[in-house]
């Protein structure tokens, strides 16, 4: 039906006819000629009709916006003055002969160059939505990301191996979507939240290097950065140390980048322990483009009588922990009570600070509630710790270590967004030694940091069990902005530690062997060592297209609650399949409330 697209129009076609489809992004009326600029995929095109083409014309006059059409016309230079340098196809112009309208269109619900469209009226018409260049400049990005790694992981030997989306129910640290069984009445599948498992066995199997682009779902709580299905790739192999995976894949990272937005990421990537990161920066993925970091002052504070600081300080469990931002002095009081407001959704108490208004008149040059309770000896040691200067501010946290963490790291990445202090525009790194095991007090038993199925770095499963909390793992994350583009490890490979680390998790005989039976089975067959990785591509693309969401990049994404406004997703089920399917609902369905 077309000869060329819209956007490759140049003056290469100068004298040639053409033919055009697309949808009609505008139409103006100048003195009796009419413009209307048409829109494809690969961009816009200036169709030019005069009076002298009757028919053409009386068409033209009766289009309006996204209505779909096709022209066909004669390429043009465009008069001297008109010329459009922002524009691809600015140079030229369409004197259009003949037009035929394909389909109108009802006036959309708003215009595809509207800034602050709310989201749930953009995902209730995605379809209009997707219209918008910057959409489909971020969904051709995804294309790209995609076709650079399969290239890569091609390259290097891996195999693409498809692995199912019907499976059963494994811990992976959030909620199972479940499917019910019609032929076998009672019992569901889980859809998969990675195929960890699958990719594992795939090791087992001798496929020796894996790949996959692969839908996973979780149910769990969603964010800016998550959604219940997501996009990740997924990769494994075998007879390879953590080293070996990481730098096959900081060169895949790499390339990706560089071939994909022409941004040259260091060689190597940094790596930081998890205890460096969580002690410097509150997070096990921090941003290194944010110079700001925390301190440690627990030691200066033990022997104050201030209690806030002092309790924290002696406890075992506890932190007390500084943060100098750099001209802070500027921050109104205003400015300061919206921090500390922002601090307690992540289980601060308060924020206080010592305003440092002139370092060289010592505790008259500062300003602050607390110091009273603070003799000058600390105060003293606190300046020169955090290296605070005149018109800064000094932040702190006190209270149990997670607390003090999330708290400032938090506020430490919400200062750097509010004042724009990055110092650079990409920061990648490695996080390694994480622990093994992390305590869920609540519950009074040890859990994984990542999975189940992550090795420990020590090979003696008796010397595991007897110091869990002690035990690091083999695990690495990938992080970029502060954002963890993958996380991955080298994993358990034989029986008797698998064994070890599920007992360790609170996993008596019979529940191993009805959850985890296959693989406790398939490790007894020559596992060969093996390890991998996941990465989110719905990330990876965010950062790349320099979106705020992981939505803007998936064409049709869910709300924060986890429907789809656009096909009214979920919905209740027929009477006639809930027989079918041997369910009984013990309360009717809820209707649904608006996103």
């Amino acid at each position: 039906m077309r000869s060329h697209y819209c956007g490759q129009l140049d003056t290469s076609l100068i004298d040639q006819d053409v033919e055009l489809c697309g949808w009609v992004n505008r139409r103006r009326d100048h003195g009796g000629v009419i413009f209307i600029d048409l829109r494809d995929r690969e961009g816009l095109a200036q169709v030019v009709f005069d009076p002298e083409q009757a028919e053409a014309f009386g068409i033209a006059d009766s289009v309006r916006n996204e209505y779909v059409i096709r022209i066909n016309g004669r390429v043009r230079h465009r008069p001297e003055g008109t010329v459009n340098p922002d524009l691809a196809t600015g140079a030229v112009e369409v004197l259009g002969r003949k037009i035929e309208v394909l389909n109108q269109a009802k006036t959309p619900p708003f215009q595809l160059d509207e800034e602050n469209v709310q989201d749930d009226i953009r995902l209730r018409y995605r379809y209009i939505d997707l219209r918008r260049p910057a959409m489909q400049r971020n969904l051709r990005l995804r294309a790209h990301v995609c076709r650079i790694m399969r290239e890569f992981l091609n390259g290097e030997g891996f195999i693409e191996i498809e692995t199912p989306m019907l499976t059963k129910a494994t811990p992976e640290g959030a909620r199972d979507y479940l499917v019910p069984s019609r032929t076998h009445l009672g019992h569901f599948f889980a859809l998969p939240q990675s195929p960890q498992l699958f990719k594992q066995l795939l090791m087992m199997a001798g496929m020796d290097r894996y790949y996959q682009i692969v839908r996973c779902f979780r149910d769990e709580d969603l964010r800016a950065d998550r959604q219940p299905e997501f996009t990740q790739l997924d990769i494994e192999t075998s007879f390879m140390h953590e080293t070996d995976i990481t730098g096959v894949m900081e060169n895949m990272i790499r390339r990706l980048f560089q071939e994909a937005i022409a941004v040259d990421l260091p060689a190597p990537f940094p790596r930081m322990t998890y205890a460096e990161a969580v002690t410097r920066f509150g997070t096990d993925r921090p941003d290194l483009r944010n110079p700001l970091e925390l301190v440690e002052i627990s030691d200066l504070v033990k022997t104050v009588e201030f209690k806030v600081f002092s309790g924290p300080a002696n406890r075992a469990d506890g932190r007390v922990a500084a943060l100098r931002l750099p001209e802070g002095g500027k921050l109104a009081r205003s400015a300061i009570d919206d921090y500390t407001a922002y601090v307690t959704n992540f289980g601060a108490k308060g924020l206080a600070y010592i305003k440092v208004n002139d370092l060289s008149a010592g505790r008259a040059g500062l300003q602050s509630p607390i110091l009273k309770f603070l003799p000058d000896d600390v105060i003293t040691a606190i300046l020169q710790r955090t290296k605070a200067a005149t018109n800064d501010v000094i932040f702190f946290g006190a209270d149990v270590s997670k607390i003090v963490n999330d708290a400032l790291g938090a506020l430490r990445s919400k200062l750097a967004q509010d004042l724009n202090l990055y110092t650079s525009k990409w920061r990648p790194l490695w996080i390694v030694d994480f622990p093994m095991f992390e305590y869920n007090a609540a519950e009074q038993r040890w859990a994984s940091l990542h999975h189940p199925f992550t090795a420990p770095q020590i090979d003696d499963p008796v010397t595991l069990a007897a110091n869990p909390g002690q035990c690091l793992s083999r695990a690495y994350d990938m992080v970029l902005n502060g954002t963890e583009l993958g996380g991955g490890s080298v994993r358990i490979h034989n029986k008797e530690m698998q064994s070890a680390v599920f007992n360790l998790l609170g996993m008596g005989p019979d529940e191993i062997r009805e959850k985890f039976g296959f693989l406790i089975d398939a490790l007894q067959y020559g596992c060969p060592p093996h390890g991998g990785i996941a990465f989110g591509l719905d990330r990876i693309v965010m950062l790349m297209s320099g979106a705020s969401s992981i939505r803007d990049v998936i064409a049709f994404p869910k709300t924060q609650t986890a429907g789809c406004p656009l096909t009214s997703a979920p919905s209740p089920a027929s009477p006639e399949q809930l027989r079918e399917l041997g369910i009984q609902l013990t309360r009717p369905a809820q209707p649904e409330a608006a996103d």
